[in-house]
């Protein structure tokens, strides 16, 4: 989705962005993108061949010995197959395939070039850290630049050059996949409690934002008493439902709610400057600045939302698939448990190359059916020659 918008956007004299941020898989898109930012179009061409090339046998490989398995015998388990492991805890999935797309796909050495040149001004990821439960800001930031720090306990800022273990981390989701160590610390992925990496961006300096969400706008809960809810209580006992469910309120709801806060600001914004007084502006913004490090301005964003309901196209795109492997096996048993109840999950899980390519041809004709809007942000024209 991420990769088919980002198309639309390019090619120009330069590439559209000089501050990239994201968590969970957002942050392979931000950290790939950000290596590319001397490139006008940014190579988003690569980044869609790699999510196409994704395989379900490799990239959502069971691994029951590593769930299952005793801490000494994963020690063990993990010697034999690697020499050392830097991860903690147990997880369904292999991680090696997609350690392997992080670390191979992503040439880091550009990118930290990248910064030091000022084409990219930051370069922010979060991931989760488990002992203290903080959200942790990887940033990478250009000579001069600045990143505003929180005043939140719950959020903390960590200057780095970021790398492979940062990125992994940042899309280490539970059970899924095993948290990674960084330095003295291990985490997991960074949406749990921060899936949309808004604030970075402006505590970065950024005053325009290109927002790409992978929630489709009309899902707002079922109605009460309705068929839906009616299903969705007769499927509670099931852990499958729980689970796509709980995944669903943790990374991608926060994005609606985020979205709506920081509009609710810039109407705020709008209302103080056109009523209050200037200097007693001026004490609104040193409250702001000593309560949350920085005052609030007004931030003008294009948002992106999938057109389609990305559960239901993973719930069609399953049932499509043939049942050769233990990960097509497991697929097509979670699409048949129900229509739509387990799709939530199937969203999270289906790694597979033709449902990138339906991912990043929806969110390339979605941006193009608002060449207008991109025109008017980006003050050029869409080239409409390039096609996800």
């Amino acid at each position: 989705m991420v990769a088919g918008v980002v198309e639309v956007l390019g090619p120009r004299e330069r590439a559209p962005f000089s501050v990239f941020t994201g968590t969970s898989v957002g942050a392979i898109n931000a950290t790939y993108l950000a290596a590319h930012a001397d490139r006008p179009d940014l190579n988003v061409s690569g980044l869609l061949d790699e999510w196409r090339r994704l395989e379900l046998a490799r990239h959502l490989s069971l691994d029951p010995l590593r769930l299952l398995a005793s801490g000494r015998v994963r020690e063990r388990l993990a010697r034999w197959r690697e020499g050392g492991d830097t991860r903690f805890g147990r997880s369904l999935l292999d991680p090696r395939a997609l350690e392997s797309l992080v670390e191979r796909t992503i040439p880091y050495e550009r990118l930290h070039d990248n910064v030091r040149a000022g084409v990219v001004r930051a370069l922010v990821v979060a991931a989760l850290e488990i002992s203290t439960a903080r959200t942790t800001q990887f940033a990478e930031l250009a000579p001069g630049a600045t990143f505003t720090p929180s005043r939140d306990p719950r959020r903390l800022l960590r200057l780095a050059a970021i790398e492979a273990p940062h990125v992994l981390a940042s899309a280490a989701l539970p059970l899924l996949f095993p948290a990674r160590r960084v330095g003295r610390h291990y985490y997991c992925d960074g949406g749990i409690r921060f899936n949309t990496p808004i604030a970075p961006a402006i505590r970065c300096g950024a005053d325009r934002l290109v927002i790409v969400s992978l929630l489709y706008p009309r899902t707002l809960g079922a109605v009460p008493d309705s068929e839906e809810a009616a299903g969705n209580v007769a499927a509670y006992p099931s852990p499958i439902f729980l689970l796509g469910k709980v995944l669903n309120a943790l990374l991608l709801d926060p994005v609606r709610y985020d979205l709506d806060v920081m509009g609710r600001l810039n109407d705020l914004l709008g209302a103080l400057e056109a009523n209050v007084a200037a200097e007693e502006l001026r004490r609104i913004e040193e409250v702001l600045s000593r309560t949350r490090g920085a005052p609030y301005r007004k931030v003008e964003a294009l948002v992106f939302a999938p057109s389609e309901d990305i559960g239901r196209m993973a719930h069609e795109h399953a049932h499509g698939l043939r049942a050769r492997t233990l990960s097509t096996l497991l697929v097509r048993r979670l699409a048949d448990l129900r229509e739509e109840i387990e799709a939530d999950l199937l969203s999270f899980v289906l790694f597979d190359g033709e449902f990138a390519d339906r991912l990043a041809r929806l969110g390339h004709g979605d941006a193009l059916a608002r060449a207008d809007e991109i025109r008017a942000f980006f003050g050029a024209p869409v080239d409409c020659a390039h096609h996800a």
